[in-house]
């Protein structure tokens, strides 16, 4: 089955653009005007990736974002925006986020960027490394009998990491695997998801701990 995308967009001339060129491409789609109707949707029927335009009537696509997150929906974001200032790019990582896309834009280029962000959260093999088990289809990592969610970018993350136990892992090498080919991510950004998957990782008993390398990146030790 062809992976489901919601696309959530106010503008109507828009929504249908991307809902008939995703169809087109081989797609499932369905668009969304409003926050509240995507929430209530996902109630039943989780996507497999979810396009957020940031500025909608109804709230900020950031909160929406968050409240995916919140309920523990892992899937791949995307946004969409016509803003293009710094503290916008990195606001909406921090709330979750995993790809950013400034209007105007190349459908050519969205594609790219959504291909990039499924083939990152796909695969059904649970991976055991360094006293963890890393679900890749759930999105979550096990440790002492306790599982915690993780969002795509966060498993990506943590996947790298404890693919080399004991080593230090160059964040250059964290951020391509973090985040698709063209994103702008910076330092800071990197530090704020590494913060957030090591106090997750810390809720785990037994688990190993993510420690900075000066000067150099991160390890899971």
């Amino acid at each position: 089955m062809e992976p489901l995308i919601f696309v959530l967009e106010d503008d109507p001339q828009m929504r249908s653009l991307l809902v008939r060129g995703l169809r087109e491409e081989g797609y499932q789609a369905q668009g969304f005007a409003t926050g509240s109707e995507l929430l209530h949707k996902i109630q039943t029927t989780t996507p497999d990736l979810v396009i957020i335009d940031i500025g909608l009537p109804d709230t900020d696509g950031r909160d929406v974002c968050q409240a995916l997150r919140a309920r523990g929906i892992g899937v791949p974001v995307l946004f969409l925006t016509a803003r293009d200032a710094l503290s916008d790019r990195l606001s909406g990582f921090h709330v979750g986020g995993d790809d950013y896309l400034c209007k105007p834009f190349a459908f050519a280029e969205l594609l790219a960027r959504l291909e990039a962000l499924l083939r990152r959260s796909g695969g059904d093999r649970t991976l055991e490394t360094a006293g963890l088990v890393l679900d890749p289809a759930k999105h979550a990592v096990t440790c002492g009998g306790v599982t915690v969610p993780l969002t795509p970018t966060e498993f990506r993350l943590l996947a790298k990491l404890a693919a080399s136990p004991g080593q230090a892992v160059r964040r250059k090498a964290l951020i391509e695997t973090g985040w698709p080919h063209g994103a702008i991510v910076y330092d800071n950004t990197l530090d704020a998801y590494i913060a957030r998957l090591r106090r997750k990782v810390c809720s785990l008993p037994g688990a190993p701990q993510i420690v900075t390398v000066r000067g150099v990146g991160y390890s899971l030790r």
